[in-house]
């Protein structure tokens, strides 16, 4: 079984629309493991933000892609 998890709220990818998710997900770093649906520790400073699941590692982020704030 593969299934996949939505880094923000942690439901089944399968399950009916993520798009508000998936919006979030661009200024927010995910709380959830895509893979095993664990909760993240979740490290945010004014560059980025870290996110580590105990069983798959880390995952790095940064906010130099997004648009500039008009």
């Amino acid at each position: 079984m593969t299934d996949t998890y939505c880094a923000r709220c942690g439901d089944a990818s399968g399950h009916p629309d993520h798009t508000a998710c998936d919006a979030a997900l661009v200024l927010e770093p995910p709380r959830y493991c895509t893979t095993c649906r664990r909760r993240m520790v979740v490290q945010v400073v004014p560059s980025g933000w870290t996110a580590r699941c105990s069983e798959h590692g880390e995952l790095h982020g940064g906010y130099a892609d997004l648009p500039p704030h008009p």
